[in-house]
């Protein structure tokens, strides 16, 4: 009876000093109320009986607590493949300027001449490369019909000018 009770001891100090942060469970005993551990038949019990179920639920706190600590795995939508899960989760970072694949300078992109088609609204306009393009901040001057350059700047942005001395412009290219 002493071995299983300096045996538990020890448990319960391995399982106390593994959690580190939880608080040390104070027992079964101080968890119920005397009418419970009564109902429950546990005051029938030894200590040494009462010290296994105490020892079980100290292991059964600690997996919860370890389970909990733990991120829950990303499950793919049904009907897609890794593949493309990776690459959602790529476009999705682009917009943010991250991960964009291709790992050259953004200073050493050449920058873009197109001619403006038409306006296609307030404040976004087309090219005759096809592509649809729109002003981050209000665009300040009139630019159909004109060949404008479009540059590239720090984390995926794009800035609009009329000529090498004019003021840039933030753009984004919608199509």
């Amino acid at each position: 009876m002493k071995t299983s009770l300096s045996f538990l001891a020890l448990f319960l100090a391995l399982t106390a000093s593994s959690v580190a942060a939880e608080p040390i469970f104070p027992g079964l005993q101080s968890v119920l109320t005397p009418a419970e551990w009564k109902r429950a038949g546990l005051d029938r019990l030894t200590p040494d009986e009462v010290g296994v179920i105490d020892a079980a639920l100290i292991r059964h706190h600690v997996q919860a607590a370890t389970l909990a600590a733990t991120p829950p795995p990303v499950e793919a939508a049904p009907g897609t493949t890794p593949q493309e899960n990776a690459l959602k989760r790529s476009r999705f970072w682009e917009r943010f300027g991250f991960g964009q694949g291709d790992t050259a300078d953004w200073r050493a992109k050449p920058p873009m001449r197109a001619k403006v088609t038409s306006w296609q609204g307030a404040n976004r306009f087309a090219l005759d490369t096809g592509q649809v393009w729109e002003g981050v901040e209000p665009i300040p001057f009139e630019i159909l019909g004109a060949t404008i350059i479009i540059e590239a700047r720090p984390l995926g942005a794009f800035a609009l000018k009329l000529n090498e001395e004019s003021m840039a412009v933030r753009v984004r290219r919608v199509k």
